[in-house]
């Protein structure tokens, strides 16, 4: 008969478990910054490669070139040249006149950029296969497309949003049609094979005509 000591404790060995901790679920999903950085990269080389086509301000503000036109089908003619001699600087009058009416009124700036933050973070930079639940609620495509619309609706038709973009739209394509009516384009060396006069194609990199031409082989 085997006795045991009331004082002696058993010894328990103690085996250190390896315990799996669960995955953090984020709320920010992987696939999105990756889509931002891939959107302003385009939007950043788009605008600067079409910045790079404008053409010299020095040249755009002659004071010397500036002449009344004989008649409005003159001034039709010089508009015409001009613009597709300064295309990109009068894009970039226009983009001026329109970001400094937004600066001049704050709260159509803030309503603008929430716009398009919502557009771009809940529609453009979602995963399509994952829906957006807001309050508790899950949303589909459609509806979270329809609410985008009305959205943009209200924000532009019942704020000072869209007064205050035709506005600027307004002043801005005025400037650029007083100008191009007033500056003569004698002195402006525009021909049909200027990338410049190609249309609204060349700040996406088409290929003119000029260097269509010069890549085919020459006949023997």
């Amino acid at each position: 008969m085997v006795s045991t000591d009331p004082h002696v404790l058993p010894v328990s060995t103690t085996a250190t478990a390896t315990t799996t901790q669960p995955p953090i679920v984020t709320a920010v999903v992987e696939s999105q910054p990756p889509a931002v950085r891939a959107f302003v990269n385009g939007v950043t080389e788009t605008v600067r490669g079409s910045l790079s086509r404008s053409r010299p301000w020095s040249e755009l503000l002659d004071r010397s070139a500036f002449t009344k036109p004989e008649s409005l089908a003159d001034a039709a003619t010089r508009f015409r040249k001009n613009s597709s001699y300064f295309r990109v600087n009068y894009v970039c009058i226009v983009a001026l006149i329109l970001g400094f009416s937004l600066l001049a009124h704050p709260f159509s700036l803030v309503l603008l950029v929430c716009l398009a933050a919502s557009w771009l973070f809940l529609y453009l930079f979602r995963p399509a296969d994952r829906p957006l639940i807001l309050f508790g609620r899950s949303f589909s495509e459609y509806e979270t497309l329809g609410g985008l619309i009305l959205s943009t609706i209200a924000v532009i038709f019942f704020t000072s949003v869209g007064s205050v973009l035709i506005s600027a739209l307004m002043i801005g394509i005025a400037t650029v049609c007083v100008h191009g009516a007033l500056r003569a384009p004698d002195d402006l060396f525009l021909d049909e094979q200027d990338p410049a006069a190609a249309g609204f194609l060349s700040f996406i990199g088409v290929p003119t005509t000029s260097s269509a031409a010069s890549s085919a082989p020459s006949p023997v």
